[in-house]
């Protein structure tokens, strides 16, 4: 895995890019209510897996940070504090602790396979989804079950779609990089 702790500046670099990367996959939409559809997760993934815990995560707080201060780049081109406390902002403060789990899981193997990345994936998406259940059951006044009813089970078959794309191209990237590093060495 890459260790953007190498360089601060290099992790600012990719952490930026890794937010602009999310707010391109938030104008990928398959408009479903209340919870739309988009590659913002799958993003999430790649940015946790790639550039580590915190890098991962500084990633995901410049997104939010960037659709906070009125730039267009949630889903459906909203933007504002409004869309942070309204029903699906619980799953963008997801994104910022998904990215951690997935990366600092990943950062306690030196070579982690395709399974092990897959799962660490895993865990960081049932972090995104918690989170934002909860605040969409709390602020849409849901039942928990209508919430899961309406906020995760219609992702199910998307996001474990999302979830293999993530991986294979996270073990790929990873291995073209470990090679790159070892002959840049």
């Amino acid at each position: 895995m890459y260790s953007p702790a190498s360089s601060p500046l290099r992790s600012m670099v990719y952490s930026s890019m890794f937010g602009a990367l999310t707010a391109i996959g938030a104008f990928i939409v398959i408009p479903l209510q209340p919870v739309p559809f988009t590659l913002q997760t799958f993003f999430t993934a790649m940015a946790g897996t790639l550039l580590g815990g915190y890098a991962g995560a500084v990633s995901q707080v410049v997104y939010i940070l960037l659709g906070c201060v009125g730039l267009p780049v949630f889903a459906g081109g909203k933007a504002g504090l409004g869309v942070l406390f309204g029903p699906t902002g619980g799953y963008l403060t997801g994104f910022v602790v998904g990215a951690y789990i997935m990366g600092k899981i990943l950062e306690a193997r030196k070579q982690p396979g395709f399974l092990y990345t897959a799962m660490a994936i895993l865990a960081g998406d049932v972090a995104i989804y918690t989170i934002g259940t909860l605040q969409l059951a709390i602020t849409a006044q849901l039942s928990l079950a209508k919430a899961i009813l309406v906020g995760v089970v219609p992702f199910i078959i998307p996001e474990l779609v999302k979830l293999l794309a993530a991986t294979m191209l996270t073990v790929r990237l990873n291995r073209k990089l470990a090679l790159y590093q070892g002959i840049v060495r």
